[in-house]
């Protein structure tokens, strides 16, 4: 049985969460999401905490029973105080410009790139530079970050291009001169 999905998760203050059916609906302060989950699972509130159980022993159901669950915990945090993920362009003429739901980056190419950000999604840059993803849903800040990133990762010998805050570079010797 699955350590992670046995777990009960408790509902934040100023979070409300409805289950109907296989539905679940969790409002906070920051806004609303919601989640089917399989037929293989139960959601249920009991003791002001959210539970979820198996209803069979399918190896899908035995696959989503954590999955599930923590689902459910990262739509509450999601609502409650969002997530939020940093972004650093590094390199001489490398930067990034907020027009509207487009972000244009700069970054070496003989082109700029534009990029729509989702619904959903708030970016904020600053000193052209840094760049800020945020949102409620874990999964959809993450991708925009990640594509972000996929444009020009940070390369190992100057370190030019764009990396998440605090990511190590590993960095390279350049060719030795004889």
């Amino acid at each position: 049985m699955s350590r992670i999905g046995k777990q009960p998760i408790l509902i934040l203050d100023g979070v409300t969460v409805g289950v109907d059916g296989q539905t679940v609906s969790v409002k906070g302060s920051k806004g609303e999401s919601s989640y089917t989950a399989p037929a293989c699972i139960a959601v249920a509130i009991e003791d002001g905490s959210v539970v979820v159980s198996r209803t069979d022993e399918s190896r899908f159901g035995k696959a989503m029973f954590g999955t599930v669950r923590s689902l459910i915990d990262n739509m509450i945090v999601g609502v409650s105080t969002g997530y939020k993920k940093e972004l650093i362009i590094e390199g001489v003429g490398y930067k990034a410009v907020m027009k509207g739901q487009e972000i244009i980056l700069s970054l070496g190419f003989s082109h700029e790139i534009n990029y729509a950000i989702p619904d959903g999604i708030a970016v904020e840059v600053k000193d052209s530079t840094k760049v800020s993803v945020e949102g409620i849903d874990k999964q959809l800040v993450g991708q925009v970050a990640a594509r972000i990133r996929d444009y020009s990762p940070a390369e190992p010998y100057k370190g030019k291009g764009v990396r998440y805050a605090g990511e190590q570079i590993r960095r390279k010797e350049g060719k030795a001169v004889a």
